[in-house]
């Protein structure tokens, strides 16, 4: 059970994303395009689709292979966002008038590179909070206050583990090579299943009657029934665990590495701000990296929200504190029977690890009352999550 920051100060209550105009979020680029180059770099509002069904709708527009587009970061379908997209070879001409169900392209300049992942500086959020306590206004903007002064939990979430919150387990039972126990988890437990003729094909899978399990799958679960069939067919748990395909494999290993990561704010929650012996700080201007052997002269920047401490997402080329903060570290991966090297996977699998901030800035936040609804505005730097800030000030789960 994860706890909160400003675990003394109630929270708002609420729902978000009744409508997909409750939540908006604007890109904040990290750099703007030139104006010239052989790519068309377009600002592109979308409302109610992925950022993929964006980009394959946009490259069948456009006459384009969608791997040649390029795009920054992911953005939520039951939201109104505003990100960029570049585009090989066209002019602004071609594109600007194009008619696509819940786009509008607002802008397009050329630029000299494509557009990567991770090419931006933030997310600009703007969210209505509905049914909220009668003074939400004044509980959001203390709430607010000690997130500035202290930072934001830097957490994945529950948003991570899918939609039976196991994905993460999947994920640890393939780094233990718990292959039969991965299939269990991929299939569900009955009980934690709410439509019904999944629940009962779970529980025919879990009684061992796997021809009627597959039967019972509907169709859309095609990674189910392919994972049932290798079983049916005589293949090993492992062989049908690894039928299943790579993408969603390595899905399901970010979300044990999410999860771990998660684990290790909740502990140092109660002192996110300070600095520990052994710790290896991140520069919030850069990204780099730096070990602390002594905190007292560095605990000023981090007061002032220059640099915060981190902690790993676990990999094989992860590089782990030392002292007091590597003691953490080593002892979580301890307790989940693991080591850096089990990390290093086959298969295209392998997972190399990175350092994370267990906080990050928080910028330009705005509360205010709406009647029965607030209105929150904030800005997040790339990577950290609107949910991370919002279960803070609601104290309930913001999906």
């Amino acid at each position: 059970m994860v706890d909160y920051l400003t675990r003394q100060l109630p929270g708002i209550g609420g729902v978000i994303k009744q409508n997909p105009e409750d939540f908006l979020v604007e890109e904040l680029p990290l750099y703007l395009p030139s104006g010239s180059g052989e790519h068309l770099y377009l600002l592109v509002e979308k409302t109610g689709l992925t950022t993929h069904e964006l980009l394959r709708q946009l490259a069948a527009a456009c006459k384009l292979r969608e791997r040649d587009l390029g795009y920054a970061g992911l953005k939520d379908a039951r939201a109104t966002t505003r990100q960029y997209v570049s585009l090989p070879g066209r002019k602004p001409e071609q594109v600007l008038g194009l008619e696509i169900p819940g786009v509008r392209i607002l802008s397009a300049r050329r630029h000299g590179n494509k557009l990567r992942l991770g090419h931006l500086a933030g997310n600009r959020f703007r969210i209505r909070i509905r049914e909220v306590a009668a003074d939400a206004e004044e509980r959001a903007l203390d709430v607010l206050h000690v997130l500035q002064a202290l930072g934001v939990p830097n957490w994945f979430g529950e948003q991570r583990y899918g939609a039976l919150g196991n994905s993460h387990l999947i994920g640890g039972a393939l780094l233990r090579k718990e292959y039969r126990e991965a299939a269990a988890l991929v299939i569900g437990e009955p009980e934690s299943i709410s439509n019904h003729r999944w629940q009962e094909a779970a529980r025919r899978y879990h009684a061992g009657d796997l021809a009627a399990a597959r039967e019972l799958f509907p169709d859309r679960f095609r990674d189910e029934r392919q994972l049932i069939g290798q079983l049916l067919d005589g293949k090993s748990h492992r062989r049908a665990v690894h039928s299943l395909p790579r993408n969603k494999l390595r899905l399901y290993l970010s979300a044990y590495q999410s999860s771990l990561f998660d684990r290790l704010v909740n502990m140092r929650l109660a002192t996110l701000e300070r600095l520990w012996p052994g710790d290896l700080a991140m520069k919030h201007e850069n990204g780099a990296c730096f070990s602390v052997a002594n905190p007292g002269p560095e605990q000023p920047r981090a007061d002032r929200l220059e640099i915060s401490p981190t902690a790993p997402l676990y990999g094989h080329k992860v590089k782990l504190a030392s002292g007091q903060a590597g003691i953490l570290e080593m002892s979580l991966l301890e307790k989940e029977a693991l080591k850096l090297s089990d990390f290093k996977l086959a298969d295209g699998l392998a997972m190399t690890g990175e350092r994370r901030p267990i906080r990050v800035p928080l910028q330009q936040p705005t509360a205010s009352g709406e009647g029965k609804n607030l209105l929150l505005g904030f800005a997040l730097p790339r990577g950290s999550f609107a949910t991370s800030l919002l279960r803070e000030v609601m104290k309930t789960d913001p999906r």
